[in-house]
């Protein structure tokens, strides 16, 4: 896969040749990673903290809150590395600091370990001292340590030259099974889907920013078809996961689609095909992810409208059921209010739903009984998704913050706060 990075100095987005020279200032780093987040991890680093010259932290934190980072740059004792886990970080990237006495203190498939080189020597001090260790012993020391390896030439990196893709496969194969992320030089789709090949991933900074590439590129590069038409079977879901029907891509769609960030698709007859353009029934594309055989995407949609079908239902397989259509039906009552709704009664009285939801929360915490457990848990679900959608919460939301929290480290002690004692 391609891993875009988000390089940051001085609150602001940017990009280096050779870790040294500024090429380009790309501003706000939010508007990035929303752009970059489409396709999945998002690479994060800290200059300042890595030259030891202030930090980013703050900012960094909130992008870990927004998305899904791996977070790198000054991480040298096992606190930092803790911290930016329990912010959220899906991972931590460790260079110089990558001890096994740190490592084994760390969960390993969180941990990628990051390995600077220039002609097949490991670089430490902001790759400018070197160690007289190969990239490959290194990696052979290391493995088993941690969950992946971060591979930078940097006698290419930022310098749109091409990526060693000989050196690469080495690596790979000695790294295995940790998976190993390559860096600098990337430019063309055809770099990023050899690596993937080979089963790594790419790490691009420079070519994305300066339109040599395309993340819509890099993702047509690694799929295949075994269709006479050349389409890719794409998988439509909602934010929940629930699968509402089954379309098919091209490059050009794809390209669209992700550039325009909508449900954009390519009709086997009628060519491409903006989905709700006409019934109104729009789609927000949130992210796009290719399968493990390379030959299936899945498009992850903000659905709008009546639903995704033709028919009217919200699938292809008629109505859904559970949570999501309860907050629909919850949504659509505050959209449209019904003055003899109890849900919209709910809604204008903040005072009569918080008595509700503590009733709620006391019975079923009393509730001994399999089925009063089941009645009382949908009671309390009810008026949670009322009070909810009366902040302007959807379920997404809070399943991203209950994701969030799974991926900390250090868990806060489970006891009552002193005024429920």
């Amino acid at each position: 896969m391609i891993i875009p990075s988000i390089d940051i100095s001085g609150g602001q987005a940017v990009q280096l040749v050779g870790g040294e020279r500024l090429a380009i200032e790309a501003g706000d780093p939010f508007p990035i990673l929303e752009r970059f987040g489409l396709v999945g991890e998002v690479a994060v680093v800290d200059i300042d903290a890595a030259r030891g010259e202030g930090d980013n932290k703050d900012l960094i934190a909130e992008l870990c809150r927004r998305g899904r980072v791996r977070v790198g740059g000054g991480i040298r004792d096992l606190a930092t590395a803790w911290r930016w886990l329990d912010l959220g970080a899906e991972k931590v990237v460790i260079g110089t600091a990558a001890t096994p006495e740190l490592l084994t203190e760390l969960p390993s498939d969180r941990v990628i370990v990051a390995l600077d080189s220039r002609d097949g020597e490991v670089l430490t001090h902001g790759w400018r001292q070197g160690t007289g260790t190969g990239v490959l012993e290194r990696v052979q020391q290391l493995r088993g340590l941690c969950g992946g390896f971060l591979i930078t030439f940097i006698e290419r990196e930022g310098r749109l030259s091409g990526t060693d893709l000989e050196r690469a496969a080495m690596v790979i194969e000695v790294a295995s099974p940790a998976r190993v992320t390559v860096a600098g030089g990337i430019t063309t789709a055809a770099e990023v889907a050899e690596l993937d090949r080979l089963g790594a991933d790419a790490q691009v900074g420079m070519a994305l920013y300066g339109g040599q590439l395309t993340l819509a590129e890099s993702l047509a590069s690694m799929i295949r078809s075994d269709r006479p038409d050349g389409l890719w079977p794409t998988v439509v879901v909602d934010e929940s996961g629930t699968a509402l029907g089954l379309v098919y891509s091209s490059a050009e769609s794809l390209g669209r689609a992700m550039e325009e960030r909508r449900g954009i698709y390519q009709s086997r007859t009628r060519g491409i095909w903006v989905k709700g353009e006409t019934s109104g029934a729009s789609q927000e594309l949130l992210s796009v992810d290719v399968d493990c055989d390379r030959d299936t995407l899945r498009f992850t949609v903000r659905q709008h409208g009546r639903g995704f079908c033709h028919e009217g239902t919200w699938q292809c397989w008629g109505d859904d059921r559970g949570l999501g259509r309860l907050e629909r039906r919850v949504g659509s009552i505050a959209g449209a209010p019904d003055p003899e709704s109890n849900t919209y009664r709910l809604l204008q009285d903040p005072e009569l739903l918080a008595a509700k939801l503590i009733e709620e929360a006391t019975e079923l915490a009393a509730a001994e009984s399999k089925e009063d457990v089941i009645h009382e848990s949908a009671d309390l679900i009810y008026f949670l998704l009322v009070r909810a959608r009366s902040a302007g919460v959807d379920l997404d939301e809070v399943a991203r913050e209950l994701d969030r929290r799974e991926r900390r480290v250090t868990r806060r002690p489970m006891t009552p706060k002193e005024s429920l004692r």
